[in-house]
């Protein structure tokens, strides 16, 4: 999701030309009025821009594609080098149909995806594309941290989401080898879930739970299948959500009740469609965070019924009223999360790790 809005206004100057800094102190009700009016503001410049940019927006053509590869319906730890070799092929098969009909970037995508070192364990280059892949080794993994991408997130735009997943990823290995003491059985993995259709940026779409709903149960689905992948014993799962990610991950949450789930982190959240913590019905710890540069801090946490559909994700996730455990994240931008060096980083890889003593509070 990232529909940018702001506003910019000058200080409000007393009649011998100095600001009056206390001015806000005397507006009392006017501005609470004042500050309702600009948050329906705001929600109506966000329809705006959601119902009439897209019709001036060029409509991309289908990318010719074949079906994804036959695999089991359940994967084991002995079939993933069969399962990752046969995605791979598929991806390989794609670049070069999207080639002969003229797509390079397309075919650029799924070339790189094609790599024999890619851990592909779902590939589907229909569409706007889907896949999972994997940093580490999975089967022997202890802890895992699934990544859940926001909106315009597709085949095309994947390299930028899967950049986030190896920063995390070598985040996770590099504190494996420093700090050593009591992690000698503790092995990391971490998955890049594009399991489902994203909405687009400008888009009706992103302003409603609606590809949440449908992604929830194919994000359970997936969560309850790493049951199978971790042998001997069922490791710890950590779902990381980033902007219109955190709606799928609240949708999916009550669902994820006995699978692993012991964390999920809400980071550049829009909102979960959910009041609180409490309300997404899960015995995981709920985490959340907000960079100071992050545009969504600008994008009115209310829910509205217009048109008979239900617009905005409600309660700021980050706020004291939703009851998360809010963490440091840095100066960083919507897009900067798992930015190498980061705050936030270090604090998602102590999740990620368990370490939630060592996590840093905002």
């Amino acid at each position: 999701m990232t529909v940018v809005t702001g506003e910019l206004r000058a200080p409000r100057q007393r009649q011998d030309g100095r600001q009056d800094g206390r001015q806000g102190e005397r507006d009392g009700p006017d501005r609470g009025r004042r500050r309702g009016r600009l948050r329906r503001t705001l929600l109506a410049a966000l329809l705006a821009a959601a119902v009439v940019l897209p019709l001036s927006a060029a409509v991309r053509p289908g990318i010719p594609a074949p079906p994804p590869a036959a695999l089991p319906a359940r994967l084991t730890p002995a079939a993933l080098a069969t399962a990752y070799a046969a995605n791979r092929g598929n991806a390989a098969a794609a670049a070069r149909m999207a080639a002969a009909d003229g797509d390079l970037s397309r075919a650029a995508a799924d070339r790189a995806l094609a790599s024999p070192s890619r851990h592909l364990l779902r590939f589907d280059a229909r569409g706007d594309g889907q896949v999972t892949e994997v940093f580490g080794d999975l089967p022997h993994a202890t802890r895992v941290a699934v990544l859940v991408p926001g909106s315009d997130t597709t085949l095309d735009t994947y390299a930028r989401f899967r950049a986030a997943a190896d920063s995390l990823y070598r985040r996770l290995t590099r504190e494996h080898r420093t700090h050593d003491h009591g992690r000698r059985r503790t092995r990391v993995a971490v998955v890049a879930w594009l399991g489902y259709r994203t909405p687009a940026t400008i888009s009706t779409t992103v302003l409603t739970s609606g590809r949440a709903g449908q992604a929830a149960p194919l994000l359970r689905e997936f969560i309850g299948g790493l049951r199978t992948l971790t042998a001997p014993g069922r490791a710890s799962v950590a779902l990381l959500c980033h902007s219109y990610g955190t709606v799928v991950c609240a949708r999916a949450a009550p669902a994820l009740t006995g699978l692993g789930v012991t964390d999920i982190a809400l980071v550049g959240s829009p909102g979960t469609g959910a009041g609180s913590a409490a309300a997404l019905h899960t015995s995981a710890r709920v985490w959340a965070a907000r960079g100071a540069a992050d545009w969504i801090a600008e994008v009115p946490h209310v829910r509205a019924g217009l048109f008979g559909t239900t617009v905005g994700f409600g309660t700021d996730p980050v706020s004291p009223a939703f009851g998360a455990r809010v963490f440091a994240a840095g100066p960083g931008g919507h897009s900067d999360y798992f930015t190498p060096g980061s705050a936030s980083l270090a604090n998602l890889a102590r999740i990620v790790l368990g370490e939630t003593r060592e996590v840093t509070r905002a």
